[in-house]
């Protein structure tokens, strides 16, 4: 009995990590359930079996990708103490964070899609965006409390605003050009 909810449990996570980076690197159009099968090395059988159709996985790879954000914020203002907004900015828009879209910032490759998703999908959305503007507001202590938040807003709107176009661009000068413009925007926003 173990061993076969291991392998389940194995299975899922295959299958969802499949779906995570199929709807990051495609959109929810550009991958279907058999696709995301064959990567996960499963079945279309166990694809319904764990997520019950579609949207249920996209739900579940936006679940996935929006905890990412909201466990790695509290790292990076640990880690880099003070200093944690430019050590995110750039990360964010590193060239190696910019050029992996199939496991980047669920952020920005799936906040395109929710505007079409349904009502389910778009209050997971809303509520792990709020929690995420929450962490990052709580790391801007150099603005008085009742701004924070909307520091934080601005701040994720640039990072996001500014990856999409990065990565929409076609030439590396091009995508430098406006990943340099938006890291010395979303830094000069947090001066106090």
């Amino acid at each position: 009995m173990v061993k076969n909810q291991t392998r389940k449990e194995e299975t899922r996570r295959n299958i969802l990590d499949a779906a995570s980076r199929g709807f990051r690197a495609n959109g929810f159009a550009g991958v279907g359930v058999d696709g995301i099968a064959k990567a996960a090395n499963a079945t279309s059988g166990a694809f319904y079996a764990h997520f019950g159709s579609k949207d249920g996985a996209f739900r579940a790879a936006l679940d996935l990708g929006l905890d990412e954000v909201i466990d790695g914020v509290p790292r990076f203002q640990r880690d880099y103490g003070d200093g944690w907004t430019d050590a995110f900015i750039d990360y964010y828009l590193g060239r190696a964070h910019r050029d992996d879209v199939a496991c980047g910032c669920a952020m920005t490759s799936l906040s395109p899609e929710i505007a079409r998703a349904d009502d389910e999908t778009r209050t997971l959305y809303d509520r792990k965006m709020q929690t995420i503007a929450s962490l990052i507001a709580k790391g801007l202590s150099q603005f008085p409390k009742d701004q924070q938040l909307a520091k934080a807003w601005a701040f994720l709107g640039i990072l996001i605003g500014g990856l999409t176009m990065a990565r929409a661009m076609q030439h590396d000068d091009a995508v430098n050009g406006v990943s340099n413009a938006i890291k010395t925007a979303a830094a000069d926003l947090l001066k106090a």
